[in-house]
């Protein structure tokens, strides 16, 4: 299959004003910015065909291009990376059989995860992929602690047997206080997609819903208009994983990197 990985970003931010262009330091002492770390973990994966960082702001496309990446420059009429990716994918002078989106806040994607998300994309069946990681007790606790404090931060998700999605939220879902004990898992939502041309098409075509616009999350228009989005167990192989939200999570992101050797 001809994959093309896209890396949405935009400069406007309610919770992280500039989020694409914040400085993380690595494990080297070397500081680069969110998205050249995005883009760099998008390359790492391999058999894809091109990679793309997509912008509307001149100030991302000039940092990305110091750095070398290859820049599509996108309108400011997308609400959210999948209308950005919708709108790079028509300019594309060949349609790809799977459009990834990997979101420019998740610099800890390691290739593995988006490796099976395009085999997932094998089965002609599966219009939409997205990757699930089962949280361990620290991994659940970081999750709490962010709502705890009233931050708005990483995504859970609930799916059924057949791996299709039931729900995504800025909420630990299922309730973990009332669960913890029962061995039910909390599923963190790994920020990165897989989709089919088609889907990206009935996708823009579909106006936002109410869970969409009330969680701020922009995979629930698919399930809010019947488009099953299958959920993708990925798993850690020792690499710790967290997304680049608000701006208290520089700090651990730079010491997970540190930890684990990452420059």
């Amino acid at each position: 299959m001809q994959t093309v990985i896209f890396i949405p970003a935009r400069y406007p931010s309610v919770r992280f004003p500039g989020k694409p262009l914040a400085m993380l330091t690595g494990a080297t002492g070397e500081a680069r910015s969110l998205i050249q770390r995005s883009w760099e973990a998008a390359c790492a994966v391999p058999g894809v065909s091109d990679v793309f960082v997509l912008t509307d702001d001149n100030r991302i496309a000039e940092a990305s291009q110091a750095f070398g990446a290859k820049i599509m420059m996108t309108s400011e009429r997308p609400r959210n990376g999948t209308e950005r990716c919708a709108e790079a994918m028509a300019m594309l002078e060949t349609e790809p059989d799977v459009v990834v989106n990997l979101q420019g806040d998740a610099p800890l994607t390691p290739p593995h995860y988006v490796e099976a998300l395009i085999a997932a994309m094998a089965d002609g069946s599966v219009q939409m992929a997205t990757p699930v990681l089962k949280t361990q007790a620290d991994h659940l606790e970081a999750l709490q602690a962010d709502r705890k404090a009233g931050r708005v931060g990483a995504t859970t998700a609930v799916f059924g047997a057949d791996g299709r999605a039931l729900y995504f939220s800025k909420e630990v879902l299922p309730f973990a206080d009332r669960f913890r004990d029962t061995g039910v898992p909390v599923y963190h939502h790994v920020g990165c997609y897989a989709y089919r041309p088609d889907a990206l098409r009935r996708y823009v075509d579909c106006p936002p819903g109410p869970f969409e616009t009330a969680e701020g999350l922009e995979q629930l228009r698919f399930l809010e208009n019947g488009i099953p989005v299958h959920c993708v167990e990925v798993h850690a192989m020792g690499r710790a994983f967290w997304e680049l939200n608000n701006p208290s999570d520089i700090p651990l992101i730079e010491e997970i990197m540190k930890r684990e050797g990452i420059a």
